[in-house]
């Protein structure tokens, strides 16, 4: 497991699309981590402008594609210097996510910041599903009834306003 205390949580300040030959598209971004502002190479289709994300910056150490830790230097991707990589699910260790999509973080992450250890809005751990109350599910759709369940179910309405019938007179007398 790589220690991801050096990540930050960072906000896509502006971003320009660069070809590149023979390839994916890249993105070229400068992003707010706290501080001045670095400048990422991607090729993460889902980064935004104004996106949070986390963010591993110069000096950090990331898990690569063929399971390597790997420390991240700047260096030139597509002709332009890069300062950092936006980490997936995968090299976070929140389990779910695809490789290669930029991790997003909810706007209560302040820039800066350690990103959340889980992913956000997954589901709860075992300790904290005692909290939630218990939701009765009904059924979309009734069972039909059978033609003895419906005799039964008319005799019991028949009785009971029999019954209501005869407590209402005996009332009145």
């Amino acid at each position: 497991m790589v220690d991801t205390s050096s990540y930050k949580v960072g906000i896509v300040l502006s971003l320009e699309d660069k070809s590149k030959s023979g390839g994916k598209p890249l993105k070229v971004c400068s992003v707010n981590i706290g501080g001045d502002p670095i400048c990422v190479v991607t090729n993460a289709h889902n980064v935004r402008q104004s996106s949070r994300l986390v963010v591993a910056p110069i000096g950090s150490t990331i898990i690569n594609d063929e399971g390597e830790e790997m420390e991240i230097k700047k260096t030139a991707v597509g002709g332009v210097m890069s300062e950092g990589m936006f980490c997936d699910s995968r090299m976070l260790g929140w389990g779910s996510g695809s490789s290669g999509i930029a991790a997003q973080v909810p706007d209560s992450f302040e820039v800066g910041s350690a990103p959340p250890t889980s992913k956000p809005g997954s589901p709860p751990t075992a300790s904290s599903e005692s909290a939630i109350p218990a939701v009765e599910v009904k059924p979309l759709f009734e069972k039909k009834l059978t033609k003895e369940e419906k005799k039964k179910l008319a005799e019991e309405r028949k009785a009971a306003r029999k019954a209501a019938k005869e407590a209402k007179k005996a009332a009145e007398s």
